[in-house]
């Protein structure tokens, strides 16, 4: 069932109208591997705390995810962030899940997430970004999508979370392999993917 709905989301690619940048990287079509994470401050989280990136600034790697509540691959993936932060939290890894589908309607709001989050026990940070600049920053396109930034905060990997959206068949988790990568100073042996998902519905405001 997913397959055939990413098939069909995949068919109309969302891109970035004015954003594109001609050395950006294969996939994302604002960013590259090895540039500066875009920086954020002030977005509100489910735990009724603001968070920015330079809240962060203890933490080794941080793992940087645009998603929201109503994406069937979005909430497909939850059980397998919660399972990837119970193996790094409080090693120097935290994630923040990013909502910028916050303008889509009651069910993306702060109270849904809320909500959510507590329902499916978020062990990750879960903020909303009702402007959407985090995501165009980011040149985020689907949900979810992930950016693993290493010490310096400079993007290793960006893309889908492991190579196949039934857990069943995943075998390659590149989340987990760019963290542990990041951790120890390397670069990852993959460090682009498509993501896959739904597409992030931009305001035209």
């Amino acid at each position: 069932m997913f397959r055939l709905a990413t098939a069909a989301l995949m068919a109309g690619l969302f891109l970035l109208a004015g954003s594109t940048r001609t050395d950006a990287g294969k996939f994302n079509k604002v960013l590259k591997i090895g540039d500066s994470a875009p920086t954020f401050t002030g977005l509100e989280g489910v735990d009724g705390k603001k968070i920015g990136l330079s809240d962060l600034k203890d933490q080794k790697v941080v793992v940087v995810c645009v998603t929201c509540n109503t994406c069937p691959m979005s909430v497909a993936y939850e059980d397998r962030m919660i399972t990837l932060m119970k193996k790094w939290n409080g090693k120097g890894v935290r994630m923040v899940a990013v909502n910028c589908n916050v303008k889509t309607g009651e069910e993306n709001s702060l109270k849904a997430m809320k909500t959510r989050a507590r329902g499916k026990g978020f062990n990750f940070a879960y903020v909303a970004d009702p402007s959407q600049k985090v995501g165009l920053a980011y040149g985020a396109t689907r949900t979810p999508e992930f950016f693993v930034l290493g010490k310096d905060r400079k993007i290793v990997y960006m893309g889908a979370l492991d190579d196949d959206e039934l857990p069943e068949d995943a075998k390659v988790n590149y989340v987990d392999l760019a963290i542990q990568a990041a951790l120890a100073g390397k670069a990852p042996a993959v460090t682009e993917t498509a993501a896959r998902g739904c597409g992030v519905p931009y305001s035209d405001d």
